[in-house]
């Protein structure tokens, strides 16, 4: 008898260790929340910060071609029709794009119906890769102009 309890308590204990290494189901679903909340608080903040990442690599990126064309001009003593006719072939903006450069001054527009520049134009259309020519409007919002005639490089909606 003694041998049939030793073994009976023996199964019992070898049970209860196999449910003690498990969890449950109240802590897995703590767990799934913890890491909902940690989602929801991140994935925005990890967005703005790559979105204010890029806007700040289209700036650099504007600025450096700037100073191409500004050379440019300080040898032939105009601006270059095209970016090529320069040798200037400046990177992808962030999203994938090409830079836009404009010759022509008042090509695009401020919301006081200004041209934006008085020599050329130079941006990059931004995350949803559309742009207008008045900046004011929701298509350019996110663009990174070249404004004031090179005073200001930075997004649509804050110039």
């Amino acid at each position: 008898m003694s041998h049939w309890l030793f073994k009976h308590l023996s199964l019992s204990c070898q049970k209860k260790e196999k449910f003690k290494k498990a969890f449950t189901l109240v802590e897995l679903l703590i767990t799934v929340a913890i890491v909902a909340t940690l989602a929801v608080i991140g994935v925005p903040q990890y967005t703005s910060y790559k979105d204010n990442q890029n806007n700040a690599t289209a700036t650099i990126d504007i600025r450096n071609t700037e100073s191409q064309i500004e050379r440019f001009r300080a040898v032939n003593g105009n601006l270059p029709a095209t970016l090529a006719a320069a040798n200037i072939v400046p990177p992808t903006d962030p999203w994938g794009n090409a830079y836009i450069y404009v010759c022509c001054p008042g090509n695009r527009w401020d919301k006081h119906i200004k041209p934006l520049n008085k020599d050329y134009d130079l941006l990059s259309m931004g995350k949803d890769g559309q742009t207008d020519t008045k900046i004011w409007k929701s298509a350019a919002a996110d663009d990174i102009i070249r404004g004031n005639t090179g005073a200001y490089i930075g997004l649509a909606s804050q110039y």
